[in-house]
């Protein structure tokens, strides 16, 4: 068989409904992109200092990427996954460093307008280091040794991005819990999760003392109700002072040293602000020189944001005809708040139709990962769809006030190389993994 018809035999397997949803959504992005950026008095279209200019640039070079992927045999990438996490972890821990500084945050690498952001590339070598290891025969998943394991590959670039003072990236890497919960992670690791948020959540919004009382009072509840069975052993009365003194560490200990040693002001203040609260004092801080001061309003993004997509109503403004676009009502609109542009132009139709685009890409991602032969090529898949997710929720959640402003990039809309690289190479490593489903790769 010739190299041609090789070739050809590998393009007619590629999934045409993934990457038709995929073209789609980085058409959409590019024109959100140049609609904040265009302005009537601009010369040409072909401005290079314009970001839509830099993105077409960037999708051309995804595209090349793509190629190359597409014609690489799979087993490479199941080959590299653990060198590629190492080369990841090295890139990550040198920024620290030498980073550059880019809005407070020490997480960008590169020399003058060159730049890219190593924790974005970074998802692509977790998502395969991840599923190496899980799918990997040594590899028994039901044990708390490996499970452990598996929770440091994740943890680990997560913990570098913290110190890189880029928290809200370092969050997405809790998607990885969903893939492992698809592995067979126990139901129980996701409850504490979940009740972890939540005891967050009360220690902003309840009095510490008051919190402690709550605290000790469910204790004593639990073990009056579980009275019968205390009779029978200490082992239960030693279960319940274990919890009740985690969740007092928790509260009273860890919530507020992240609040004084990692998160930046901006981030507490954007917190406080989503759950309708004030800054406490002790967490009121200048960020470049730690002194207490006056805290501001710190919800004005979120609430031009709003504006903005209210006042697209039900079928938009028009194309370019967005107030709040026109005008730059919107901070980092062309980045972070990128959807208020869809939602002003395009109304409640066009959002509902991006949206609907992103929830048909993610369950066509999970069906491709369901159709593999190879687990690693499920895992993958999983790993890819739940960045995917995450990225989603969060950044619209961001721009209708639902969530705190984290600085999470919307997939494929938002302008900026790296995050449009990491996302087409994410696509397109899964589709050559799909076209060669039927081999085993491990």
């Amino acid at each position: 068989m010739s190299a041609d018809t090789t070739h050809k035999s590998i393009f007619s397997k590629i999934d045409g409904v993934t990457l038709l949803l995929y073209v789609l959504l980085v058409a959409i992005g590019l024109s959100a992109v140049f609609s904040v950026e265009h302005r009537s008095t601009d010369p040409t279209f072909f401005m290079m200092s314009k970001g839509y200019m830099k993105q077409l640039i960037f999708l051309g070079i995804s595209l090349f990427l793509g190629l190359i992927i597409i014609l690489t045999d799979s087993k490479f990438f199941s080959n590299i996954a653990y060198l590629s996490y190492a080369f990841g972890l090295f890139l990550l821990f040198i920024t620290i460093f030498v980073g550059v500084d880019v809005k407070g945050s020490h997480s960008w690498l590169g020399y003058g307008a060159i730049r890219f952001q190593p924790g974005e590339v970074c998802k692509i070598f977790t998502a395969l280091a991840l599923a190496k290891f899980i799918s990997s025969p040594e590899t028994n998943f039901k044990t708390s040794k490996h499970r452990l394991v598996a929770t440091a590959l994740v943890l680990l670039p997560a913990a570098l991005i913290v110190l890189q003072k880029e928290t809200g990236l370092a969050l997405v890497y809790f998607c990885f819990f969903l893939v492992m919960y698809r592995e067979g992670l126990p139901n129980s690791v996701l409850i504490i999760g979940f009740s972890l948020v939540a005891l967050a959540l009360m220690t902003l919004l309840i009095d510490r003392k008051v919190l402690f009382v709550i605290l000790t009072l469910l204790t004593v509840l639990m073990g009056f109700i579980l009275r019968d069975g205390l009779r029978k052993g200490a082992g239960l009365w030693v279960l319940l002072i274990g919890i009740w003194a985690a969740c007092i560490l928790f509260s009273q200990v860890a919530v507020p040293f992240a609040f004084k040693h990692v998160l930046q002001k901006h981030q507490i203040d954007r917190i406080y602000s989503t759950i309708g609260q004030d800054v406490p004092h002790e967490y009121m801080k200048d960020e470049k020189n730690g002194d207490e001061k006056k805290v501001n309003s710190s919800d004005y993004n979120v609430k031009q944001s709003k504006i903005a997509i209210g006042s697209g109503g039900f079928w938009g403004k028009g194309f370019l005809n967005g107030t709040s676009t026109k005008n730059e009502f919107v901070p980092e609109q062309n980045t972070d708040f990128i959807f208020c542009a869809i939602g002003e132009q395009f109304g409640f139709v066009g959002s509902t139709v991006l949206i609907s685009i992103y929830i048909l890409l993610m369950l066509r991602i999970i069906y491709l990962a369901e159709r593999q032969r190879s687990a690693l090529g499920r895992i993958y898949g999983y790993g890819v769809a739940s960045i995917l997710f995450f990225h989603f929720a969060i950044n619209i959640s961001m721009t209708i006030g639902l969530a705190p402003v984290i600085g999470i990039t919307l997939p494929f809309l938002s302008y900026g190389g790296s995050s449009l690289l990491s996302f087409s190479v994410l696509i397109f490593i899964l589709l050559k993994f799909d076209i060669d489903r039927q081999v085993m790769i491990r």
